[in-house]
């Protein structure tokens, strides 16, 4: 006969989404969460935008970025350093240009640190947010 631990059920709790609505708002009125939000959406009000980093570089495409990465596992470099024009910023990736050697670099984002800019930098978005990525929530 083998010994060994009680059998113990497990019953997984049941998931019912429910309409999110603001304290003090009557029921039939529920807020509107958009993807392209970074919180509630009441009627009659703007949305506040989503801000996400390859927005801000969208933002600031032809400006000269220095950006600092690092490569984990990496035998020859672990870190390094790309200063170049930006020309383009998508979710997982950005393209620099160097403005000396006109070589560009496609930088996956998952190594990137951070990115420094020598001149003042755009961050107020456009109203209606053109050109800018909006996602789903996970």
């Amino acid at each position: 006969m083998q010994q060994g631990y009680p059998q113990q059920g497990y019953q997984q709790p049941s998931y019912q989404p429910q309409q999110p609505t603001m304290a003090g708002t009557p029921q039939q009125m529920p807020m509107q969460v958009s993807p392209a939000t970074s919180g509630p959406q009441i009627p009659g009000m703007l949305p506040v935008e989503q801000s996400y980093i390859e927005n801000i570089l969208r933002l600031n495409k032809g400006k000269l970025a220095t950006v600092y990465t690092t490569f984990e596992n990496n035998k020859e470099w672990n870190a390094k350093i790309f200063k170049g024009i930006i020309e383009a910023a998508g979710r997982d990736h950005l393209i620099i240009s160097d403005p000396q050697t006109g070589k560009r670099y496609l930088i996956p984002m998952v190594y990137l640190d951070y990115i420094t800019f020598d001149e003042e930098i755009e961050y107020e978005y456009p109203f209606g947010g053109t050109g800018l990525t909006t996602y789903s929530p996970r």
